[in-house]
């Protein structure tokens, strides 16, 4: 038998974590010198609230080996083996730290999804299917390794102000987009974080041609499912961004996750994006 974890950077669902048998190992949100567990003991509205009192920024820090180690242990001490998926290693050290505790306790295949939030959970949810079919530890972690490269992650950005905060957008650079009303794409390229286009306006007409964009006349996408994943934003936003995807492309399951800590740590609130897998 194979078990199937992943960090809590995945943003999945409860409903989805419990459909497809995931379990959850979190990183952790530091508060006045406390190590908060991301979604257990710290939401997202946490972080915001405590940003608009303080105008300061809360930090994250990775899995420690010795929690994986505890965690992997507890999933294999029935004889099962264990692929654990984590945030992208160009975002955090958890995935260093897992494959450490992986040399220490036998069946355990941690992979680097060279992703973030939903774009990890849609391997998560991948390598879960085929645990259901039967497939080892290795082979899943072969296939997932695959996969990692066809992950498509992205997000448009409306306030820079946590991003300049984290030392991820001068001062500058962020009077400069405010004063122009720029809302910057953030993409994933080679495992690692890169601007992409920067839209003009408002938040909503730049998330109408993000989406434009992400998904017009594409042949490559694979259709089976894609995440709209959003930290702060309105119901009727996320509706309209819903909509526009369903305009532009057909995809079996169009799911709405919520961001995060540590996702909504680094970019604030009014932060959407559409992740999806290409063929």
């Amino acid at each position: 038998m194979v078990k199937i974890s992943a960090d809590s950077t995945c943003d999945l669902s409860p409903a989805l974590l419990e459909e497809h048998g995931i379990g959850i190992v979190p990183l952790y949100i530091i508060k006045d010198d406390q190590s908060l567990r991301d979604g257990i003991d710290i939401v997202p509205e946490d972080i915001f609230e405590h940003v608009e009192r303080t105008g300061k920024l809360l930090t994250t820090s990775a899995v420690s080996v010795g929690d994986y180690a505890e965690v992997f242990a507890g999933m294999t001490s029935d004889g099962s083996e264990v692929v654990h998926v984590n945030i992208g290693s160009e975002f955090s050290a958890s995935h260093q730290n897992a494959m450490l505790a992986a040399k220490e306790i036998a069946g355990v295949y941690p992979v680097d999804s060279r992703s973030l939030s939903s774009g990890s959970g849609h391997i998560a949810i991948e390598a879960a299917k085929l645990a259901r079919a039967g497939k080892s530890g290795a082979q899943i972690r072969r296939e997932m390794v695959k996969l990692a490269e066809r992950v498509e992650a992205s997000f448009v950005i409306e306030r820079l102000d946590y991003l300049r905060k984290g030392g991820r957008c001068s001062a500058v650079q962020a009077l400069g987009a405010n004063l122009l009303h720029l809302k910057p794409c953030i993409e994933v390229r080679d495992g690692k974080m890169a601007v992409g286009k920067k839209y003009r306006g408002s938040f909503e007409k730049a998330l109408r041609e993000y989406i434009a964009d992400r998904l017009n006349g594409r042949t490559d996408i694979w259709p089976g499912r894609a995440f709209i994943t959003h930290a702060g934003c309105e119901p009727e936003m996320v509706e309209m961004v819903r909509a526009a995807a369903e305009e532009s492309f057909h995809f079996e399951q169009l799911i709405v996750t919520r961001a995060g800590c540590t996702i909504s740590n680094h970019c604030g609130p009014h932060t959407l994006g559409i992740l999806f897998i290409r063929k």
